[in-house]
């Protein structure tokens, strides 16, 4: 059996070799393949990939790719080259210890699951990196149909049948957990331990959750639509019912009511934020099919450095 491992590669030159070398070290009775991508690091990480490969070069993978993509766009490219019967996609920053990679494969192995997650007791994030990674499961659990209680980390292992399946995807926006969910719910979970970031700080800012939520959002459900839907509706509703209600009072209540620019001004407000609000989610849309028909590319390689056997 053949374990890929795909890590995606972003200003850890202080932290990638380390890694490599300490799963080659502990799956050093094993078949593996790890497969590093490099995302346009600014730091040193594509000597030290480059080393990694001239080093480790029946087990390393390297893929270069041309700018900055993202982690999702990463992980795809990871995923493409990757050859194994389960592939176990991991973070470059030590947070999820190595030790852990065979307990994912051996669930996934054993009972004959697709895609297993780990999950943790305690995670080491930032307090606003928890509460929007919570945020972010939440909004999982309503948009993507996820299973409840199910947590979406980035460590997890996935089968060959669901890798085959999510490469097929070529739109320009990923989202490996959308992906993977809408191939399969034969998912399993386990604890494993999350250790203190070793080097450096996180990639993730908020601004780029918040891209993340919104791929998310937009490209693997259609609620954001109906959501819209449900709130013309509503409010259409309620200005039959409050415009009844003030012919009512004129006519039979209060015949003198005075007719003033305030209740006019809200009503303006609040029906145009609406409509404004409508009008940016078809935008959204809009926009990701004009980009995906524009065929904006999903990653570009640059260079690959591969043993040919492993081709």
């Amino acid at each position: 059996m053949l374990i890929s491992i795909v890590i995606p590669v972003y200003n850890s030159e202080d932290t990638i070799d380390k890694l490599v070398e300490k799963l080659v070290t502990i799956l050093n009775d094993l078949n593996v393949q790890i497969v590093l991508i490099n995302d346009d690091s600014s730091d040193n990480s594509h000597s030290v990939c480059l080393n990694l490969y001239s080093r480790y070069s029946s087990i390393v993978t390297y893929v270069n790719l041309s700018k900055n993509f993202g982690e999702h766009n990463a992980v795809m490219a990871g995923l493409n080259h990757a050859n194994g019967d389960y592939v176990v996609i991991i973070d470059d920053d030590f947070q999820n210890p190595p030790e852990e990679v065979i307990k994912l494969v051996n669930e996934a192995s054993e009972n004959g699951y697709d895609i297993v997650y780990s999950y943790y007791k305690r995670k080491k994030h930032s307090w606003y990196r928890n509460m929007v990674s919570m945020f972010n499961n939440w909004i999982a659990d309503f948009m993507l149909d996820k299973p409840k209680g199910l947590y979406l980390s980035s460590f997890k292992c996935l089968s060959r049948f669901v890798v085959q399946e999510i490469i097929k995807y070529r739109g320009p926006f990923p989202y490996i957990d959308g992906l993977a969910l809408r191939c399969s719910r034969n998912i399993g979970k386990i604890e494993v331990r999350h250790s203190e970031r070793k080097a450096g700080k996180s990639g993730y800012t908020l601004k780029k959750m918040l891209r993340l939520w919104l791929n998310m959002l937009l490209n693997f459900s259609i609620i954001p639509l109906r959501i819209a839907s449900l709130l013309g509706l509503f409010f259409s509703l309620l200005g039959v019912i409050l415009s009844i209600v003030v012919v009512i009072e004129k006519l039979f209540l209060i015949p003198n009511i005075p007719l003033g620019w305030p209740s006019m001004a809200i009503a303006i407000l609040i029906f145009s934020g609406v409509q404004l609000l409508i009008l940016g989610f078809i935008g959204e849309y809009l926009g990701h099919l004009y980009l995906s028909s524009n065929q904006t590319p999903q990653f570009i390689i640059r260079e690959v450095h591969q043993d040919k056997n492993k081709k």
